[in-house]
């Protein structure tokens, strides 16, 4: 599949630290009809940067390949892929680390590397968020889809596995190991089976609620335990990183 996902990196306008699979397919739960969520960074060259044209610090993609793929592309400047970073996004973090790599560099492995002193317990924040926001979505959906719902218990799953591992972990089937909850292999059959629209029993609602606001709370009792600082140690290292990245950029980083 990697060749297939190949032929819409090759095109791009801007040389690539790394292109990864975000999404269904990272979250461990994509169907047949799952569209495919790159996620990436690239290089602007330094006359962009510093010249009047407004430089195109993120580039968005959305088509269906000959293959009939679907495609939705994201790609962020280095610069601003840092900033974002910095900021305690879990998304980014799940982006970097991602497992599901289409294209990568040395620079990539070395981010990698330098991320890990930017992981804080405040990145706890964004799994709340995410969480809150996705079951509200969930709640308004007649009749309720599974889809929803595993993405609920993946933010909350990979929250509290961050916050006591300083580890990101995105695959709901992965995480699983740690947490043997036995509903999740049945939503994870059901939706991989019967695709983006794959229902669930309303009569079942009123489990999965308490379930929300269990693992909620573990994600909390983790948080307020949790040994990661509260303020990420890498600025001034990714600051002198990113210098390096943009002076010795290479016509070979694609």
């Amino acid at each position: 599949m990697n060749q297939h996902l190949l032929k819409i990196v090759k095109p791009q306008p801007y040389p690539l630290l790394f292109m990864t699979i975000s999404g269904s397919h990272l979250y461990g739960f994509s169907s047949a009809d799952s569209d495919y969520d790159l996620r990436g960074v690239h290089i602007l060259p330094i006359r962009e940067i510093i010249g009047l044209n407004p430089a195109q610090e993120t580039i968005e993609l959305s088509q269906i390949t000959a293959d009939r793929l679907q495609i939705d592309l994201v790609t962020h400047d280095l610069k601003k892929f840092l900033g974002m970073l910095l900021k305690k996004n879990g998304y980014v973090l799940e982006q970097l680390y991602s497992p599901l790599v289409v294209t990568s560099t040395p620079e990539h492995e070395e981010l990698k590397e330098i991320a890990t002193s930017c992981i804080t317990r405040y990145h706890s924040h964004h799994y709340f968020g995410f969480a809150r926001t996705q079951w509200q979505l969930f709640l308004k959906e007649n009749p309720p889809r599974v889809k929803p719902l595993l993405y609920v218990f993946r933010v909350l799953l990979t929250g509290i596995h961050l916050m006591q591992t300083g580890k990101i972990e995105a695959n709901i089937l992965q995480l699983n190991q740690q947490f043997n909850l036995a509903y999740i292999p049945e939503l994870v059959e059901r939706k991989i089976s019967g695709g983006e629209q794959s229902e669930l029993n309303a009569a079942d609602i009123d489990f999965y609620q308490r379930e929300y606001e269990r693992l909620y709370q573990e994600l909390e009792a983790a948080f307020a335990a949790s040994h990661l600082p509260a303020v990420p140690n890498c600025q001034q290292i990714l600051s002198d990183w990113l210098v390096r990245v943009r002076l010795d950029q290479k016509s070979g980083y694609t």
